[in-house]
């Protein structure tokens, strides 16, 4: 029998769903995946075919605050716009919210404001779930553990389960039917050189979700089934690679795994293509830097925009490369949350 995700919440939660206080506020980092969760093994609670490994994005993300309302129906507002019942990130958190409601006739005021595009392969769902559960945790006083945490952000969006901590993270896929064992923990290391680059090609939101696309790829790309394998071997030397800060071994096979995930996708049926002419652009420019010399890499989740790895010392030369970029430190996680009106 399906194990559903009120099972999972309730195993984790209780019956404890009383609120606390009024209102309660979280932020939660956006994360680009190095080594590519691509692939569900159980849509109802996002369990995924491999584990996979992310950094944390600093101060670019999203800030949820949560608060019980009087109105008839729930009030969701992303960057001050009021969105209507029949969005899709409406249903998508109405969804969510509907298993932490006290009574049916709970009603949820959420103000959600991100500084990164939303729906446009950046990870906004994941930051956005992430700091959802981070303010719910606040708001119903339940204490949870950052693992705990991390399952319940897991059913909002499978990547959320990363977004709850910062840093390196690795998502253990697992093996349990009820998710438990698949969770994200950080990983005890720092890179304080380490940086990583936006080059935004298109804002808009994507023609085909990433869960759309992922689940399509699973059933008909004749090549998944080399996925794992693949993933796998790229943990293996990103964790290497971190282990002995050998940049040059991390980047390549951040590429690497990122062009994989890509081509699985081209050869699914009907082929779905994220990247974009300026993509690829981009990418030629990053390969002509390499020829020259210069370590800089790039990653490109389900999206036409490109993630670019450096280290500091090379920031002036990547700068003259790429001039409109925006640049994180991952490890130097700052007090004001940009674009955010509160933390």
């Amino acid at each position: 029998m399906q194990i559903t995700r009120r099972q999972v919440v309730r195993e984790l939660i209780g019956n404890n769903i009383v609120p606390q206080q009024d209102s309660a506020t979280a932020f939660a980092s956006s994360n680009i995946a190095l080594c590519k969760y691509w692939g569900k093994r159980d849509v109802e609670l996002n369990l995924p075919v491999t584990s996979s490994l992310s950094i944390s994005m600093s101060h670019l993300g999203a800030s949820s605050k949560i608060s019980i309302a009087e109105d008839k129906q729930d009030q969701i507002f992303l960057n001050t716009q009021y969105m209507s019942p029949n969005t899709i990130f409406y249903r998508r958190l109405v969804a969510f919210l509907d298993l932490f409601r006290p009574t049916q006739d709970t009603v949820f005021k959420i103000d959600t404001k991100t500084n990164i595009p939303v729906g446009a392969g950046l990870a906004s769902s994941a930051c956005g779930f992430a700091a959802t559960v981070k303010a719910l945790d606040k708001l119903f006083d339940w204490n949870l553990s950052p693992q705990q945490q991390s399952v319940l952000a897991r059913i909002g969006s499978g990547s959320a389960c990363r977004s709850i901590y910062d840093g390196f993270v690795l998502w253990q896929a697992g093996y349990k039917e009820n998710g438990m064992d698949s969770y994200a923990q950080r990983l005890d290391y720092t890179w304080d050189e380490l940086r990583v680059g936006v080059l935004l090609v298109d804002e808009r939101q994507k023609s085909i979700t990433s869960s759309d696309a992922m689940q399509a790829t699973v059933e008909t790309c004749p090549f998944y089934k080399t996925w794992p394998e693949i993933v796998e071997h790229a943990i293996n030397n990103t964790q290497h690679a971190i282990d002995t800060k050998d940049f040059w071994l991390l980047g390549a096979t951040a590429e690497a795994n990122a062009l994989a995930m890509h081509a699985l996708m081209l050869s699914t049926t009907p082929s779905i293509i994220y990247t974009q002419a300026a993509t690829l652009d981009y990418m030629h420019l990053v390969w002509r830097a390499r020829a020259e010399g210069l370590g800089v890499f790039f990653t490109q989740d389900a999206g036409p925009n490109l993630k670019i790895l450096f280290l500091s010392k090379d920031e002036p030369r990547v700068r003259a490369f790429f001039m409109d970029m925006e640049i994180v430190a991952p490890f130097s996680m700052v007090t004001e949350v940009i674009g955010c009106d509160y933390v």
